[in-house]
């Protein structure tokens, strides 16, 4: 595997992309994300990884653009999971279900280019497709929610609640 390509952030707030020796702008970065060019952004003078932050600007240049991806009330719901016990599970469920939906979407597309070309009922084809995916966000749910109640099981023992009555146990 080839190392990453580094990208230096100044104190100036200018990227600066070592690999092709200028400045570049944070649409050129989503442009290495969607080309699955692998970078690491670097702050100049501390060398500390801000390559998530960046993303992050990214992500909120886009979501300004007019067709946002988040709506106000995910944006609440991933909020209010920070500094919860929950925090990191929430992220793996978020991370997984985006990377089923991904594989799901390409396995989706090959599939509908390959049928529409030979489908006689092209309708009926297409809600076979999406009947087969329903045990598969079935079971990311049963995952979640398993996952979610065990970690309510340790925040009661730990706080000395009784799980049968929901009373504080002496």
């Amino acid at each position: 595997m080839t190392e990453p390509r580094i990208i230096k952030k100044y104190p100036n707030r200018r990227l600066y992309d070592t690999h092709i020796s200028r400045y570049i702008t944070l649409e050129e970065i989503r442009q290495l994300v969607l080309n699955h060019i692998d970078f690491r952004v670097e702050d100049k003078r501390t060398q500390e990884d801000i390559t998530r932050s960046i993303l992050l600007q990214v992500i909120a240049e886009q979501e300004e653009g007019g067709n946002p991806i988040f709506t106000t009330e995910l944006l609440q719901f991933i909020i209010r999971y920070y500094g919860d016990p929950m925090q990191k599970s929430i992220g793996r469920y978020l991370e997984l279900s985006a990377r089923i939906f991904q594989e799901q979407q390409h396995h989706f597309t090959e599939q509908l280019r390959d049928l529409l070309g030979q489908a006689q009922q092209p309708l009926q084809t297409l809600k076979e497709l999406a009947d087969r995916q329903v045990p598969i966000w079935r079971s990311i749910r049963a995952e979640f929610l398993r996952n979610l109640s065990s970690t309510a099981r340790s925040i009661k023992r730990r706080a000395g609640i009784d799980e049968q009555d929901g009373n504080p146990t002496s």
